[in-house]
């Protein structure tokens, strides 16, 4: 397989499905505690709590309500995700050349991930609104064949989108910071921590280092991106409310409500990504390049400036 070829391209595409979509669909009870801590602290005051009142109102299948909509949106954001960060990372290095490559690299990853996430917000949206709504209102519907329709006659196209801007907010630095940081967290782990080059590593080496990486950026990803999920949690559970109007009434200790779950939740859920994500590459023998290296032609210029 060709490296920035449209097999590697859809190839790429294919691990952030199965990469997004698993890991998503597989920690929906956390999800679940995490968005109602958000909507209604006063009744789930922490995460065990959280866990033991919706327990005690459900049974264990409240656990894993709104499971069909996080499968299929969060396996759609993850094909653009993925596969659009590798289509606009080629791009955006080929137009910068490979010594400025070398030189922005972290500016690249910044835009190619961002490029990528708002295309990838776009698929996303739709699930997204009756996700929240079904897991945060009980009484509104349980599952994603009842919850479409009904978004849909309630408030129209418009319902399945009104979050997009929020989304966005939250979804894009989060995702700026996921692939930024962990690009160089890579990078930095085997120039420094590592004690021999990935190319003398085996694969379950590089696959440790990967998912070491995911969770370092996991946690940034978290702390980065909250305020703005709080308020889409929130605004997708109250309607006709806007963006600015849910910011100023949960006020800034408002905005970080449901923290420390969700650093749990994303930082194993980035760490899986990541593992997962790379786990395809190497199952399907793809090209996998190894960290940055300044280029001879940049070297060589620099030496020349020393003298």
């Amino acid at each position: 397989m060709e490296f920035g070829s449209m097999q590697y391209f859809a190839y790429c595409g294919l691990g952030g499905i199965i990469s997004c979509g698993l890991t998503h669909t597989a920690i929906v009870p956390l999800d679940l505690v995490k968005c109602r801590i958000q909507v209604n602290p006063d009744k789930y005051k922490g995460i065990i709590t959280g866990f033991k009142v919706s327990l005690a109102e459900g049974g264990s299948r409240e656990l894993v309500r709104g499971w069909a909509p996080t499968a299929i949106g969060y396996s759609m954001q993850g094909l653009c995700k993925f596969g659009l960060y590798e289509v606009f990372k080629c791009l955006y290095s080929d137009l910068l050349g490979e010594e400025k490559t070398f030189q922005w690299r972290t500016s690249l990853y910044l835009a190619a991930s961002a490029s990528a996430e708002f295309f990838a917000d776009i698929a996303l949206c739709p699930m997204e609104a009756i996700k929240v709504r079904v897991q945060t209102n009980p009484s509104w519907g349980r599952t994603l064949r009842e919850g479409f329709p009904k978004l849909l006659k309630e408030e129209g196209v418009n319902g399945f989108y009104k979050g997009l801007v929020p989304l966005w907010s939250r979804q894009i630095p989060y995702t700026m910071m996921k692939f930024a940081c962990f690009e160089r967290t890579v990078e930095a782990l085997y120039r420094y921590v590592v004690p021999k080059p990935r190319a003398d590593c085996n694969k379950a080496e590089q696959l440790v280092v990967t998912f070491i990486a995911g969770y370092i950026a996991g946690v940034f990803c978290a702390i980065v991106s909250h305020p703005a999920d709080t308020i889409v949690s929130k605004l997708n559970q109250e309607k006709g409310s806007t963006f600015v109007e849910v910011g100023k009434k949960l006020g800034f200790l408002g905005m970080w409500k449901g923290l420390f779950p969700r650093i749990i939740m994303i930082g194993t859920l980035t760490a899986l990504q990541w593992f997962i994500y790379d786990g395809v590459k190497v199952y399907f023998r793809m090209p996998r390049p190894p960290p940055p290296a300044m280029p001879e032609s940049l070297k060589a210029k620099l030496a020349a400036k020393e003298q």
